[in-house]
């Protein structure tokens, strides 16, 4: 087991939030998660947002969803509260594949078809650093103030200029009841033999060899090249000796779904609502030697127009009010950031206040540590590595 260390405050923060899950609290029933995909997905719009749109990009699973319906109900009341209508987009399926995508756009000033985008903490950094986001409007999003106090002040954005988590992500093991009745709690366990050639990790690099590397004794927050390579070599081994079938963003839910995985380094969020929608026939834990928690971001691109950014500002501050927080908190399971959000998902779901995944015990938040921020250098060496392990 890794020795435990202290959480940095951006450990801390996201801690400190309040999360749950559709699933947890309507249990089974509803479109599955493949069924959402399908229902929900598509791509940003080609031109640039009209007086009264806003498009939004965002991961899959990620907002309040009616399955009779069809419609996102906290959305639904925005456009027809603020007369914005608002053009949802599940096009988010892994950080590098999203941003390659509009790189191209982004680097010619070009419209990339999306008003709000929704990056990893690491990604976000990448954008921000490279000058293709918009610094806030504040006088837009009075709201701001509600974000944990803790969360004020990431590395990548100290003054909160351009960036608003969206939600916190915990990753460690997801699996199929099923195929693994004792669960899964260490890296050995997920290696087991029912496992071989039916296990799936993330794209998120920082997830799955976080994961490894804690497995292996190693402090993330700290991490040297060589202790990452070490890693990296692992995974590539496991994948070459036919115990990984794959490393996908959020499609490995497809797989588990389907069969194709039985178990996998996944997001805690996407598990319940699979266990929820599947008469429990999937769980989740933070592996005993620790998982990783990070963040998503609201951004506005430095292509969007000045209506755009305005309109986007605005939906912003709206999923910035504490009420609206805990009903998306309510369906998506992830750690919400909003002050007052607690208060508000006592009214709606008073039960949720005893899960451990609303209100992280000591323990799960001494297993929980922050992947440490990267240089450029270090961000192209490592990640070439590991798409080379990926085969790719």
């Amino acid at each position: 087991m890794a020795t435990e260390h202290p959480l940095s405050p951006e450990a801390r923060s996201i801690l400190g939030a309040r999360i749950s899950r559709r699933g947890v609290l309507a249990g089974a029933g509803g479109l599955g998660a493949a069924g959402l995909l399908a229902a929900c997905g598509g791509s940003g719009g080609d031109s640039a947002s009209s007086a009264n749109t806003v498009r939004w990009g965002n991961w899959p699973l990620y907002l309040d969803f009616d399955a009779k319906t069809k419609k996102y109900p906290t959305l639904e009341k925005f456009s027809k509260d603020s007369g914005i209508d608002a053009k949802y987009f599940e096009d988010y399926n892994d950080n590098d594949e999203f941003f390659g995508k509009v790189q191209a756009q982004l680097k010619l000033g070009e419209d990339i078809g999306y008003d709000v985008v929704t990056p990893t903490d690491w990604m976000a950094a990448r954008w921000i650093r490279l000058g293709y986001t918009q610094k806030f409007d504040l006088a837009n999003i009075p709201n701001h103030g509600n974000i944990l106090d803790s969360l004020k002040s990431p590395s990548y954005d100290p003054n909160r200029e351009s960036s608003l988590t969206w939600q916190g992500i915990m990753a460690g093991f997801g699996w199929n009841v099923e195929k693994n009745p004792k669960g899964i709690h260490t890296l050995e366990q997920l290696f087991a033999p029912q496992n071989k050639g039916k296990i799936v990790v993330l794209t998120e690099m920082r997830d799955t060899i976080g994961v490894i590397l804690m497995a292996q004794g190693v402090d993330i927050t700290k991490v040297t090249e060589a202790q990452f390579m070490n890693a990296v070599d692992f995974m590539a081994k496991k994948i070459k000796d036919g115990w990984i079938r794959g490393v996908k963003g959020n499609e490995y839910a497809q797989d588990l779904t389907s069969g194709d995985a039985t178990a996998v380094i996944g997001w805690s969020g996407d598990m319940f609502i699979l266990a929820s929608e599947n008469e429990g026939k999937f769980d989740f834990a933070i592996p005993e030697s620790g998982g990783t928690i990070s963040g998503d971001n609201l951004m506005i691109p430095s292509t969007a127009s000045a209506t755009g950014k305005a309109n986007g500002e605005k939906l912003i501050n709206y999923y910035y009010d504490p009420a609206v927080a805990a009903e998306v908190a309510a369906y998506v399971n992830y750690v919400c950031p909003v002050k007052g959000a607690q208060a508000e998902m006592e009214k709606i779901a008073p039960e949720l206040a005893t899960s451990e995944y609303i209100f992280p015990t000591e323990k799960t938040a001494s297993r929980l540590q922050v992947f440490r921020s990267l240089t450029p250098d270090e961000e192209t060496k490592w990640s070439e590595a590991f798409q080379k392990a990926q085969g790719n």
